[in-house]
């Protein structure tokens, strides 16, 4: 049997991409008590565990490496598929490549790095006032943002005129606002800013996240789904008032 296939052409390429990923931030390495845990969070919210990968965060322990592998089975003996471990020393980047998983810096590392190859500004350039500072990066997307389809504004707010339908997703490093029923995806502050904040006229969203932190349908108070509402990250917390 032969196959169609254009050999003098590129089988691949590389792309940079922004996928939101869910960090587990261990402050215990202890793989029963994570079992236990791990167990009541799978009652409380089925739908999360059905395959989501997991970076495991490994910043506030002391030689998770000799746990990594046990931790790595308890998780995805709940379904959760851990992808990379962020934070330790080489012991644990050794331990991680040879389960086969990724590895990133502590999050303070990877901060300098990017800090020490910004650019400087010049010193006669001057500031924007905070009126268009918040405006640079911003995004406005007119229309229905269909099933399957991703909008995002990595570097400002969102603004979304009309509805997220069902399996659709917009993202943005500062505000999402969604003009419309929210019914798919919504992740804002994807860079870290605890100060976004997630608005829209109808929520039915699938999942809502503020700087890495996220409630599910599931988890949402049903009084305020249908309801106009703001959603705002407080003490790690997601927390959706009504808008009035």
């Amino acid at each position: 049997m032969s196959l169609n296939v254009d050999r003098a052409g590129s089988a691949f390429t590389f792309k940079g991409g922004m996928l939101p990923m869910t960090v587990m931030e261990l402050i215990s390495a202890d793989p029963e008590r994570i079992r236990e845990q791990l167990a009541g969070k799978l009652s409380q919210s089925p739908a999360f565990f059905q395959h989501t990968p997991v970076v495991l965060s490994v910043e506030k322990l002391d030689e998770p490496h000799l746990a990594l592998e046990r931790i790595c089975a308890v998780c995805r003996a709940h379904k959760l598929l851990p992808v990379a471990v962020r934070g330790g020393a080489d012991p644990v980047k050794q331990s991680a490549w040879a389960l086969g998983l990724g590895w990133f810096p502590p999050q303070e590392e990877r901060t300098r790095a990017l800090e020490s190859v910004a650019p400087s500004a010049p010193a006669e350039a001057p500031q924007p006032t905070p009126e268009i500072q918040g405006a640079v990066g911003s995004r406005i997307h007119r229309g229905t943002v269909r099933s399957g389809q991703q909008v995002s504004a990595p570097d400002g707010d969102l603004v979304v005129l009309g509805a997220v339908n069902a399996g659709a997703e917009v993202l943005a490093g500062g505000n999402v606002h969604v003009y419309g029923a929210l019914r798919g995806r919504a992740l804002a502050g994807i860079r870290g800013d605890r100060e976004a904040s997630i608005f829209c006229h109808e929520l039915h969203g699938e999942l809502l996240s503020l700087a890495g932190n996220y409630k599910r349908l599931e988890d949402i108070d049903p009084q305020l789904l249908g309801k106009a509402v703001q959603v705002r990250l407080n003490d790690d917390q997601l927390t959706i008032t009504p808008l009035v």
